[in-house]
C-alpha cells in the first residue's frame, strides 16, 4: 500500500488536466482559431503531450516533498500549501482563457502562477532538490505560456474594440 500515495499525489494534477481538455476541445476548434496568435506558438497538438508531462513531474515532485516531509505535518504546511495553490493557478488558467474568453485576466493569473510555481520550488529545494528541479521544465513552460497569453491579449481587442 506505500505506492498509494505516489500514485495519488502524481496523478492529481492530471485531474484539473482533464477538466481543462474538456473546456479547451470545443473552444480550439470554433473560438481560438478565430484569434491572431504568434507565429511562433507552439502546434495545438503538442499542448496535451506537453501538459501530461508537465502534471506526471509536478505530480511525483509533490510526491517527493510530501514523503520528505513524513505526510501532511506541519514541515509540509508551506511547500505543499504552495503547491496547492499554484495547482488551483493551473486548473483555474484554462477556463478563464478558453471558458470566458478573458485573455486579460488569463495573463494576471498566468503571471500569479508563475510566481508560484517559482515560490513553490524555493520552497521544496530544501527539502528535497529532485522535487524541486522537476519543476523546471513547468516554470520554463509557463514563461512560454505566459508570453504566448500576452501577444494573444495584445494582438485581439475585445468586441467593442477596446482591450479589456
Amino acid at each position: 500500500m506505500s505506492w498509494l500515495p505516489m500514485l495519488g499525489l502524481t496523478a492529481l494534477p492530471h485531474l484539473g488536466g482533464l477538466y481543462g481538455g474538456y473546456v479547451t476541445r470545443k473552444q480550439v476548434k470554433t473560438w481560438y482559431p478565430t484569434l491572431n496568435k504568434p507565429s511562433w506558438r507552439p502546434p495545438n497538438a503538442a499542448f496535451p503531450i506537453v501538459w501530461t508531462t508537465l502534471y506526471t513531474g509536478m505530480g511525483y515532485g509533490s510526491y517527493l516533498v510530501w514523503k520528505e516531509c513524513g505526510g501532511f505535518t506541519e514541515d509540509a504546511v508551506v511547500p505543499l500549501g504552495l503547491y496547492g495553490l499554484q495547482l488551483a493557478l493551473n486548473w483555474a488558467w484554462t477556463p478563464i482563457f478558453f471558458g470566458a474568453h478573458k485573455l486579460k485576466m488569463a495573463l494576471i493569473e498566468i503571471v500569479m502562477m508563475t510566481g508560484a510555481v517559482g515560490a513553490t520550488m524555493a520552497s521544496w529545494y530544501p527539502v528535497n532538490r529532485t522535487a524541486s528541479l522537476l519543476l523546471t521544465p513547468y516554470l520554463a513552460w509557463l514563461c512560454l505560456a505566459t508570453s504566448l497569453n500576452y501577444c494573444i491579449w495584445r494582438d485581439n481587442p475585445d468586441e467593442d474594440g477596446k482591450e479589456e
